[in-house]
């Protein structure tokens, strides 16, 4: 037991006690001694992490001892409950920890309903998506929802049902082990900071049940409310203003509830332990369900405190790494994706940092990535993004991003006072040049995107938009523009192809790989017209993806983009996710470089963000060491870059990639 060497005293004391609990308890038929040993060795490995983390957050509170009692329980059942093959999938991956940083790993984001249907027929469409080359699927909400408006399923009334019109909990096991033997990885969605207001704790709390009011931060009166609207910014500002609701029936006199935000969205309280327990206990029924990927959502927002805007509180991080622990010890091979959407030097954290490190989530989403490369399109102008990109640190070595263009949620300008400064720029004058660029209200705009969230009081705004759209093939198609066409497909693959070399796992949203536009048809439903983000969730058009393999029409153009940079990303180790990535500076504003260092090579991209032939310093190139005739290895045909007068020239939104071996 070496690890023990390593505990406090009290940690050694509880994990004695805790040893002696479960070797008490009576193991099923199924518990071989192998697995024994193998549940013994994890608990003891990651007991630390957890015990570290979980006496900070409740050490104080009369309820430790027995919560960490019921939690060691909690694990012993559902490890001796989990499914054989997954256990083997543990092992695997316990060996191969980088599984998920490799090069070959793409993902793609669907809605169940829109792509297929329902779990039956995502399983009847998965060579569609290994035909794509995905080998991660993300599947949004598909828990059961509150019936209505429920905020995209972000509103979850049952955690352990899948939303009855997709199907049941048996389909997602079927789908999720068809996808293991297609070598593909499941994401669903954990919403970890609310519930639905119809899920079974909320009604038990509103019938007044102490336990379960303290589930959710809940108040008498509003003196509490008026105290943290002070420091509390507006979520949805336009559909909903302030952060409580209150409710005159609850509990018989009548409580304010925390909500974030959707009236119908309770915060979860969690200063109560059992709230914890509950949420590994989800988390742990999910993972053995077949689920890779947790991703973790609205997490910044777990922990409030008065006086701040209570997001990213230092207790979020220390419930992340005992719930990351604890998941580990059942089922190490499900990783965390955090869902926090935040500025670069506060997201580093959620991947894990200082005594964090490397025990938070695994991957995280790249935003500013996203943010910045949609910036530079508009302004044709890289400075805000090297700048922002050069400041960010980078990931553990354990971890790595998630890479990105598009999404189903809205963009929100993440551009910061201090890297817009620091090239000279206004951030505020740069957020509204570009909510009034991708709405189409700038002149010479060729965008179709829609402001959302408004807010009058900062100026501020978001964006909607499919990708295609946004990028201009949908007024091109609308007025007839080979041309603008020609231009629109290729800013979409420029933005791709960094978020396939930039570093991290690669997603492509539905649809991207055929083109789709805005879908419109959300206004004539009383439950989307409100939430605009429901024009880039357009359902799958399979009659378009039939058109995927002509190169004459634009679905088969953009597929054959998308699948050249697949390929070509599968080909190169240096873009494996351990490598350690560097924007860098260029002499050309128009043009945005970044190289990659990994043991088994170097990798520098070229990235042209401008509609005009540009040009750089083959100085970027020779002071790192290429020489002789160099080639771009994006492309299958690897053809010669272009270079006069000792300048590399590229081509019109164009980006070059460039490998040199060691």
């Amino acid at each position: 037991m070496q690890n023990v060497l390593y505990m406090s005293q009290a940690s050694k004391d509880a994990f004695e006690k805790v040893n002696h609990l479960l070797a008490g308890l009576e193991q099923g038929p199924e518990q071989t001694t192998r697995n024994k040993k193998v549940f013994e060795t994890r608990l003891e490995r990651y007991w630390v992490d957890f015990y570290e983390s979980f006496s900070r957050l409740y050490g104080q509170h009369p309820q430790f001892e027995n919560q960490i009692e019921s939690l060691a329980r909690l694990l012993a059942e559902h490890y001796a409950l989990r499914p054989a093959d997954l256990k083997e999938l543990d092992y695997e991956r316990e060996i191969t920890p980088d599984w998920f940083q490799r090069e070959s790993q793409v993902g793609g984001i669907y809605y169940v309903d829109l792509f297929a249907g329902n779990l039956q027929g995502v399983r009847e469409h998965l060579d569609y998506a290994r035909e794509l080359g995905l080998t991660y699927l993300h599947l949004m909400p598909l828990l059961k929802p509150r019936p209505g408006q429920n905020d995209g399923g972000y509103a979850v009334e049952d955690y352990c049902e899948v939303n009855p019109q997709l199907g049941t909990m048996q389909d997602l096991a079927a789908l999720a082990s068809d996808m293991r033997a297609k070598g593909m990885s499941l994401c669903i969605d954990l919403v970890v900071n609310h519930t639905a207001k119809e899920h079974e704790w909320a009604r038990r709390a509103m019938a007044g049940e102490p336990r379960y009011l303290d589930y959710y931060l809940t108040f008498d009166d509003h003196t509490l409310p008026d105290e943290y609207e002070k420091t509390l910014p507006e979520v949805f500002p336009e559909f909903k203003q302030g952060n409580f609701t209150f409710y005159p029936q609850m509990a018989g006199t009548g409580k304010w509830v925390w909500t974030t935000f959707n009236e119908y969205q309770w915060d979860l309280n969690y200063t109560n332990p059992a709230v914890f327990r509950e949420m590994l206990n989800y988390m742990l029924f999910l993972a053995n369900r077949g689920v890779d990927v947790l991703r973790l959502d609205a997490v910044p927002f777990m922990w409030k405190r008065l006086g701040t805007h209570s997001q990213n509180q230092p207790e979020v991080h220390d419930l992340l790494q005992a719930f990351r622990a604890l998941v580990r010890v059942v089922a190490p091979a499900v990783i965390f994706k955090a869902e926090a959407i935040v500025p670069p030097q506060e997201l580093i954290a959620y991947l894990g940092t200082d005594r964090h490190a490397g025990k938070e989530c695994d991957i995280a989403y790249n935003n500013s990535l996203m943010v910045t490369g949609w910036s530079a399109l508009a302004s044709q102008k890289v400075n805000i993004m090297t700048q922002t990109l050069k400041e960010m640190p980078p990931p553990p070595s354990n971890t790595t991003w998630i890479t990105y263009v598009r999404c189903h949620d809205d963009i929100g300008w993440a551009i910061t006072d201090e890297n817009a400064g620091a090239v000279g720029e206004n951030a505020y004058l740069h957020r509204q040049f570009l909510n009034q660029f991708y709405s189409g209200q700038f002149l010479g705009s060729y965008s179709r995107g829609e402001i959302f969230q408004f807010n009058p009081q900062t100026g501020d705004g978001r964006m909607n938009g499919m990708a295609a759209s946004l990028a201009g093939l949908e007024k091109a198609l609308e007025t007839g523009d080979e041309a603008a066409a020609e231009l629109a497909l290729a800013r979409v693959m420029l933005l791709y192809s960094i978020a396939f070399s930039y570093g991290g796992i690669p997603l492509i949203y539905m649809g991207d790989e055929i083109g789709l536009l805005n879908d419109y048809g959300y206004l004539k439903n009383p439950d989307k017209a409100a939430d605009s983000r429901w024009m880039h969730r357009p359902p799958m058009d399979w009659a378009k993806a039939a058109r995927r393999h002509d190169p004459t029409s634009w679905e088969g153009r953009f597929w054959a983009g998308m699948r050249e940079l697949v390929e070509a990303r599968r080909r190169l180790r240096p873009l494996h996710g351990t490598g350690l990535v560097e924007a860098q500076w260029t002499d050309n504003e128009h043009v945005f470089a970044y190289a990659r260092q990994h043991p088994s090579g170097h990798f520098l991209a070229l990235c042209n963000f401008s509609p005009l032939p540009q040009s750089v310093n083959a100085a970027i190139i020779r002071g790192q060491g290429w020489s002789g005739e160099l080639h771009d290895v994006r492309r299958a045909d690897h053809p010669a870059l272009y270079i006069w007068d000792n300048r590399v020239m590229l081509e019109p939104y164009r980006a070059i990639w460039l490998v040199r071996e060691l």
